[in-house]
């Protein structure tokens, strides 16, 4: 996959939950840091205390590829208790700028009412970021390190749901 073909990766679970409490865990910026492999933890920025349309937060990730780096994100859409969105931007652009990264969780209740399905996913862009920067040095490189950041994301992903799935199954005391 080359950059211009939009990459994105998204994973589903089926989780034996209450919608209202997969929200709970989905919302809340710190369960993805609890259980990504990669982002290892998050902070509100601008007094921000809780999720809203526009509210900011900084996440400190790291893999034994990429090293560590640090990124801003910015509350996208919100619709309780389907839809929870983010986007990573420039740190210098966080409240207007295009974004490098679309991050979504996508809630649906089952349709026997015993649980959810939970998708959750991210595209690149429409932004220009560092694999854009990286492609155009190495254009002869560029589906080899897209499909392979693809695959570090899908495996992240995976893990973020497994443990959603473990906490909400788990019940709100966990």
């Amino acid at each position: 996959m080359r950059l211009a073909d939009g990459p994105h990766v998204e994973c589903v679970t089926e989780i034996a939950a209450d919608p209202q409490r997969v929200w709970e865990l989905v919302s809340d910026i710190s369960t993805s840091a609890r259980h990504s492999p990669e982002l290892q933890e998050v902070e509100w920025l601008d007094g921000a205390g809780e999720p809203a349309v526009g509210a900011c937060f900084s996440g400190r990730n790291r893999n034994a590829k990429l090293g560590e780096w640090h990124t801003v994100s910015r509350i996208a859409r919100m619709t309780r208790p389907s839809v929870f969105q983010w986007e990573v931007v420039h740190h210098d652009e966080r409240h207007h700028g295009e974004p490098l990264a679309v991050w979504t969780y996508t809630l649906e209740p089952l349709a026997d009412g015993a649980g959810t399905r939970l998708r959750h996913g991210m595209r690149v862009g429409p932004a220009r970021g560092p694999l854009h920067d990286f492609a155009e040095r190495h254009p002869e490189r560029e589906e080899e390190v897209v499909g392979g950041r693809l695959a570090l994301l899908r495996t992240g992903i995976e893990a973020t749901l497994s443990g959603v799935k473990a906490e909400a199954e788990a019940g709100p005391e966990a």
